[in-house]
Formats: C-alpha cells, structure tokens, sequence
C-alpha cells in the first residue's frame, strides 16, 4: 500500500529514511527545523563505527546493514563515502568491540606502527563519509524520487501535516526531546575542528582516557576533520576558540604535520542521546500513526540504513494489518 509519508527531521537519520520510503514508492515529504546542511550530522566526524549506543541486539543488524550500503556508496564518487584505512590506538590493552567482527581485515598492529606512547591498537577499513557531500547526495535521490523538503520549526509532532492519514516519521534527533517529549533524551555536544589536509590519507582515533576530551583525524581530499569533545548535557553549539586549539593540540601530538595546517572552520552538533535507540511505532491521541527513529548518540551514520530497513518494515507491518482488518 502505498503511504503519504511526512519525515520530520533532516538529518542523516531523516533524509535516509525519507530516501528509503520514497525510492520504494511513497509519497514522501520532510519538515524539518534546520537544512540538513545545518544538522548535527552536517558536523560529524563519520567514520563507521556503532560505539557506545544500546540496545546492542538491535545495534548490531542495522550496523551491519548500513555498513554494507555505505560499502556499495563508496564505489560512487558524489556520494561523500570512500572506503578508508587507519587505525584506533589505545595506551592500555582492550577488548575488541562486538562489531569488530563485521570487519574482516581488522588486526592488531605491529608495535612499531604506534604512535608514541601507544602500545596497542588495530588498524582495519571502513567507510568514511564527508557528511556535507553525504547530505547532498541523499537530498539529490530524494529529490529524484519525488520528495519533498520544507523548512520548518515545529512545536508538536501533528503540526507536520494537515493530512490526517498521513504517517509520521519521527527522526528529530535532539527535537524530540521536545516534540515528542522525551525527557530521557538529552545532548552530548560534538566539537570539531576542519583543516586543511597536509598530506594525510589514513584515520586516527586514540584513546585519550577521558570522556570529554576524544581524539581523532579523519582526512578527506582537500581537508581533515580532527576531534573533538562528547559533552553531555551541553546545548550550545557556538564556537569556542578554546577549545578548537585544544583539539588541533591533541592530534598535532600525533600527527605533527597537523601543526602547521589552516583551520578551515569549526563544526558542533548536539548528538541526541538516550539510555536506548527508540525505533517503534505508536498511536497518537488522535489516532495518527507515528513511527519514531531518534536516539542514536554518535553512531547515526553507522546507522542510518539499517533504522531506514527497520523504519519501512514497521511501515509495513501496520499496512498489512490494516488490509486484514486488524488492528494497527
């Protein structure tokens, strides 16, 4: 059955899932607050990797089914996703994480390919995306599939269609705190920092032993974005010369041809945080169908395709029900 869809949210979260629905038929159309060029995902750092996000018997199949997307995206230029290699270092031993197995090259590197002060790590592939390109390249398709985007700022999730059979799709990420309202959704502000790229091909992440303060170089083409700070329950998302030195300090430590690069720009989004992932569908007071797709930390863009596949299957289940006469 085919479905007026509204998604609230232009996020990677959003646009995704609107991508999804759209190119399988839907009539589709996102509301959101901010341009997806403006988003907390337009700031990521976006190298794969579904960290710190529960539950873990969900995060896993969507990750792996992202990771899977995003390894076909790579083999196509304009869409922001290559596949790259690096490695994540740690001064102190450590268990592989549980989707470490996802990556068939990951291995423990050799001594003498650690930094100073390293003594364990491992170096493997994985996507790495160009989040501003990445956004652009999901608004092209759905575009292309006929959807639509409308800028605006919402104070209830029924606001985002005068449809009364419209199903609403919400990817609101740190709005849904408000929209929904979810009180058990809260912000960890992201900080990077862009520079020029002096010559860097390969990621790195360290471990920095402290929560707030990460370290990561992530390159592209023409620039790298270094990182960066997790900042729970801080809102604001203005610039701070401060801090931006802070981290060009931490990764020009390790990688000295940093040193002299030019800062680009500064880059912070709120990363919309909760104790677990919320993708569920539910009735509203007035009966409206509401899909929620909202609560995934930092690891949206590990992933989005997988939430996008369950998002539809939802979607589906209910026009199934529906044609049998069940309740929905």
């Amino acid at each position: 059955m085919i479905q007026h869809v509204v998604v609230v949210g232009a996020g990677v979260i959003g646009l995704t899932t609107a991508v999804g629905l759209a190119e399988t038929g839907h009539r589709v159309d996102v509301v959101a607050a901010e341009p997806p060029r403006a988003t907390t995902s337009a700031v990521a750092g976006a190298l794969w990797g579904p960290w710190l996000v529960e539950p873990r018997e969900r995060v896993l199949p969507w990750a792996a089914h992202t990771l899977k997307i995003l390894r076909e995206l790579a083999e196509h230029p304009n869409s922001g996703v290559r596949m790259a290699t690096g490695i994540e270092v740690s001064r102190t031993s450590y268990e592989p994480p549980d989707w470490a197995g996802l990556l068939p090259d990951r291995t423990p590197c050799a001594s003498g390919a650690l930094p100073p002060g390293y003594r364990h790590g491992f170096r493997y592939s994985a996507p790495l995306v160009d989040m501003p390109v990445h956004l652009d390249y999901l608004l092209a398709r759905l575009r292309a599939a006929g959807g639509t985007v409308t800028i605006q700022r919402l104070t209830a999730l029924n606001q985002a269609s005068a449809d009364p059979h419209a199903v609403i799709v919400n990817c609101s990420g740190i709005g849904a705190r408000r929209l929904v309202p979810d009180s058990d959704l809260f912000p960890i502000r992201g900080y990077h920092v862009v520079a020029t790229n002096p010559g860097l091909t390969e990621f790195l992440e360290a471990d920095t032993e402290d929560p707030v303060d990460l370290l990561a170089i992530y390159p592209h083409r023409d620039h790298v974005v270094l990182g960066g700070t997790a900042e729970p329950e801080v809102w604001d998302r203005r610039s701070d010369d401060a801090i931006a030195a802070a981290i060009v300090d931490r990764c020009a430590r390790l990688e000295p041809r940093l040193a002299a690069a030019t800062i680009i720009e500064h880059r912070v989004g709120l990363r919309p945080t909760r104790a677990a992932i919320r993708v569920e569908a539910e009735r509203s007071a007035v009966g409206r169908l509401i899909i929620h797709n909202y609560g995934h930390g930092g690891a949206g863009v590990s992933l989005s395709w997988g939430c996008a596949q369950e998002v539809a299957s939802l979607l589906a289940n209910v026009a199934r029900a529906t044609d049998d006469g069940r309740p929905a």
